[in-house]
C-alpha cells in the first residue's frame, strides 16, 4: 500500500507531534512503545551499493529495499548478532545477501533506540480509514511521522499528506532512516571504500601527485587495520595487502623523483607484505576450502576434513605473527614516516602526465617483449615474471586513469586483465599444487584426506595446463599492432 514519511521538526517529542496533528486531522491513538534497532553492512557497505537495508528490531531480522522500505524476507534469530558471515544467515535471508556479502562479514553499522506512538485516521463514522506511526529516537536523528494508506480509502492519504505538507510545513523525509542512523553515529551510509577515485592534473609535479596517491593508499592501509587486528573478515586484511602491494609498485615506478632514502621506505612496505603474506595464503585456502571439497568425488568429501583443521591451526599461529608485527611501533612509524616523506618533498620538475606515460610506455614494452620471448619450452618462472610486470601496468593504469580518456583506458585494462586472468590461473594452480604437497606430511596419520589432496594436486596440474595453452591467444590480443598503437598515440 502506498506510504509517506516526512521528517518531524527538530527537537521534536511524541507529545508535541501527536499534538500539531490532532489540530488538523481526527485522530485516535494507539499505546506508544519502545524499541531498539540494530542496523547491518558490510565494512565497505555491499548492503548499500546493493539498494538493501538489513535491521534487527526485538528478535527478528529484517530485509528490505532501501528506498521504499518494502520487507522482502525476514527471520527470527534472537538478539541482535555481533557479527553475520553468508553461513550464519537464516535460509530466507541468505538466497538475497550470500552473493552481496559473499566472504565479507555483516557487522552493526547503526542502533536506534525509537519510542513510537501509533494513530489511526478517522473518518466521519470513526472507521480508521489510514495509518500514521510517529517515532522519535534518543540517538541524533530527525523524529518522522509515516502514514499507510488503507485500500478502499486511497483519498485519506492525500488529506494526511497534504496537512503535513501545507499546514505542518513537514519536509518529505528523502533520506531512509539507515543512512540518518549511520551518519549520526559518525559512519559513512556507504562504507568505506579501498578505491583511489584520484583525480589528478597531468601538469602536477610528478611527487606532488604521486603524494596524494600514496597518501590514499596510506590511509586504506589504517582504515583496514582494525578489522585485521580484530580478525572480522578476511577482506580487511587482502585490502590492506593490495595497498602495500600498490605502494611497492608506485615506489619503483617512480623512484626517480625520489631521493636515495626511498629504498628506506621500500624495505618497510616489503617486511609489512612479507609478514602478513602466510596469514593470506591460508586465508585463501579457507575461502576456496568448500569449492574444493565439493568438486570431490562424494565419498571422498568428508575425507578432505581434517586438512581444514591443519589449515586453521596454522593460520592462529600465522594470525598472532601478524598481529604482532602490526601493531609494533615500527610499522606504525613506518607509516607515518613515509606519509612525511612523501608530502615534504620539493615539486619536481617533472610532471606526473610525462612521468606516467613514460612509465606505462616501458612497462608494456617490457611486457611485449616478455611474452613474445615465452613458447610451449619455456619455464613457468617466465610466465611468473610476465604476471608480475602486468600488476605492474595494471596499477599503473589504475593510479593514472584520471589522466588519459576513459575510451582508451577501459578496453586497454580489459585486455590486460584478461591476459592476467589466464597468468594468474597458472601460477595459483602451481602454488596450490605445491602447497597441498607441502601439507602432506601434516597428514601422514590420515591416509584417506592424502589421497583426497592427491585428486585435487592431479586436478590443479590438469588446470595449470589448460591455463598455459591459453596464453598465445591472450597474448595475442594484448600485443596486437592495434593495441601497440593505441599505447603509442595515448602514452608514448
Amino acid at each position: 500500500m502506498p506510504v509517506v514519511t516526512h521528517v518531524l521538526p527538530e527537537g521534536a517529542d511524541l507529545s508535541s507531534a501527536r499534538s500539531a496533528l490532532t489540530d488538523h486531522l481526527p485522530l485516535r491513538a494507539g499505546r506508544a512503545t519502545r524499541r531498539t534497532t540494530t542496523f547491518y553492512d558490510t565494512f565497505d557497505g555491499r548492503l548499500h551499493g546493493a539498494g538493501l537495508t538489513l535491521q534487527h528490531t526485538g528478535t527478528a531480522l529484517a530485509l528490505s529495499v532501501r528506498e521504499t522500505g518494502d520487507e522482502v524476507a525476514s527471520a527470527t534469530v534472537g538478539a541482535a548478532p555481533k557479527r553475520l558471515f553468508d553461513r550464519d544467515l537464516p535460509a530466507a535471508l541468505a538466497k538475497w545477501l550470500a552473493p552481496e556479502i559473499e566472504m565479507r562479514a555483516l557487522l552493526p553499522v547503526a542502533r536506534l533506540r525509537t519510542h513510537e506512538l501509533p494513530l489511526a485516521l478517522l473518518n466521519e463514522d470513526t472507521k480508521t480509514v489510514a495509518r500514521l506511526t510517529l517515532s522519535v529516537t534518543d540517538d541524533g536523528t530527525r523524529g518522522r511521522v509515516t502514514a499507510t494508506a488503507i485500500r478502499g480509502y486511497e483519498s485519506a492519504l492525500e488529506r494526511v499528506q497534504t496537512t503535513l505538507v501545507e499546514k505542518l510545513a513537514l519536509p518529505e523525509a528523502t533520506v531512509p532512516l539507515v543512512d540518518e542512523a549511520i551518519a549520526a553515529a559518525g559512519g559513512q551510509p556507504a562504507g568505506t571504500s579501498a578505491k583511489l577515485s584520484l583525480a589528478l592534473d597531468p601538469d602536477e609535479p610528478a611527487n606532488v601527485a604521486a603524494a596524494r596517491v600514496f597518501t590514499r593508499l596510506v590511509e586504506v592501509i589504517r582504515d583496514n587495520f582494525p578489522g585485521t587486528l580484530d580478525d572480522v573478515d578476511s577482506e580487511f586484511l587482502h585490502d590492506l595487502r593490495v595497498a602495500v602491494r600498490r605502494t611497492r609498485s608506485l615506489q619503483r615506478q617512480f623512484k626517480t623523483v625520489y631521493p636515495e632514502r626511498l629504498q628506506h621506505f621500500r624495505d618497510e612496505f616489503k617486511r609489512i607484505q612479507g609478514v602478513t603474506g602466510d596469514l593470506r595464503d591460508l586465508d585463501v585456502y579457507l575461502l576456496d576450502f568448500d569449492d574444493l571439497k565439493a568438486s570431490l568425488p562424494e565419498k571422498m568429501q568428508a575425507d578432505l576434513e581434517p586438512l581444514r583443521t591443519v589449515i586453521e591451526r596454522r593460520r592462529a599461529r600465522a594470525l598472532t605473527a601478524t598481529r604482532r608485527a602490526l601493531r609494533a611501533e615500527r610499522t606504525a612509524g613506518a607509516l607515518s614516516d613515509w606519509e612525511r616523506f612523501v608530502t615534504d618533498r620539493r615539486p619536481s620538475d617533472r610532471t606526473v602526465g610525462s612521468l606516467a606515460s613514460h612509465r606505462i610506455t616501458q612497462v608494456y614494452r617490457k611486457m611485449v617483449k616478455l611474452g613474445s620471448a615465452i613458447d610451449d619450452d619455456s619455464p613457468a618462472e617466465d610466465l611468473h615474471e610476465l604476471r608480475k610486470v602486468g600488476k605492474e601496468l595494471r596499477y599503473l593504469l589504475e593510479f593514472f586513469a584520471s589522466l588519459y580518456p576513459t575510451e582508451v583506458v577501459k578496453p586497454f585494462v580489459k585486455t590486460l586483465k584478461g591476459l592476467q586472468d589466464q597468468l594468474g590461473r597458472f601460477q595459483d594452480r602451481e602454488v596450490q599444487a605445491n602447497a597441498l604437497r607441502e601439507l602432506a606430511p601434516a597428514l601422514q596419520d590420515s591416509p584417506h584426506t592424502v589421497m583426497a589432496m592427491g585428486v585435487l594436486v592431479e586436478r590443479f596440474m590438469q588446470e595449470e595446463l589448460a591455463a598455459r595453452a591459453e596464453f598465445a591467444e591472450r597474448f595475442e590480443a594484448f600485443a596486437s599492432k592495434a593495441q601497440r598503437a593505441i599505447v603509442k598515440e595515448h602514452f608514448g
